[in-house]
């Protein structure tokens, strides 16, 4: 079945069909904020009783795809504590952005507010180590990239991608920021610098487009230069073998 019925619509019939059980779901992703495209698939969360499972399911629904994030009440707080250490807090924007589709007992609307509080407050920070290791991890990728001859096509564009999503971690990091990966990448990003953020994403398509390093060397640099600048010699990984 595929008709004209609105992304809201189809994702309330997805869970009174296949969920009748739900005590309440969220519509999330960009079919919530009207950027939806024809191909977009629905991102929901379902809250369920605590006699059921938590676990994530891709479904295919009146000919979309599904993503559903299903949660017991019990298990919330938990997936709500690993949404904060990734630092990304995929199911925490769903709950903050989305679109309400059923909430007959007032579970959504409890949750939806512990998840904005949580967003609120940020990811956790990153501890010395994992600065320290950041700052060697995107060093060695920026001096390989300037390093590598254009000629090296494959490696070029792969170190250039490495370049860019650790100079992101570090960037949203510094500015206590959430990140993401995908195509949330960039705009965590440009949310988190829109400055510094665009000039990282500006040098990336430079490198793709006119095999040119130069631009997100620099800008990864600037990332460095925040942090302490670039680390080389002196770098110890404690533990490691």
């Amino acid at each position: 079945m595929n008709d004209q019925a609105t992304p809201a619509a189809r994702a309330l019939r997805l869970i009174t069909k296949r969920y009748p059980h739900a005590l309440g779901a969220v519509l999330g992703g960009s079919a919530a904020r009207g950027r939806a495209t024809p191909t977009s698939d629905l991102d929901v969360a379902v809250l369920l009783p605590d006699s059921d499972i938590s676990r994530r399911e891709v479904i295919r629904h009146d000919g979309r795809l599904a993503e559903l994030f299903l949660h017991t009440l019990a298990d919330v707080p938990a997936a709500f504590e690993r949404d904060r250490t990734n630092r990304r807090g995929t199911v925490l924007f769903i709950y903050d952005q989305g679109v309400s589709l059923m909430d007959p007992h007032g579970h959504v609307s409890r949750t939806q507010g512990q998840a904005r509080a949580l967003l609120a407050a940020g990811p956790p920070a990153l501890t010395p180590t994992e600065w320290e290791r950041g700052r060697y991890v995107l060093t060695c990728f920026m001096d390989d990239l300037i390093d590598i001859r254009p000629a090296d096509r494959y490696e070029q564009l792969s170190l250039a991608d490495f370049t860019l999503r650790e100079a992101a971690h570090l960037l949203t990091a510094y500015h206590h920021a959430w990140t993401g990966i995908g195509k949330w990448l960039p705009r965590r990003l440009l949310s988190a610098d829109p400055a510094l953020g665009r000039a990282l994403l500006e040098g990336h398509r430079t490198v793709a487009e006119h095999r040119n390093p130069a631009l997100l060397a620099a800008a990864a640099e600037q990332v460095l230069n925040l942090l302490g600048g670039p680390l080389r010699e002196g770098y110890a990984q404690h533990g490691w073998a």
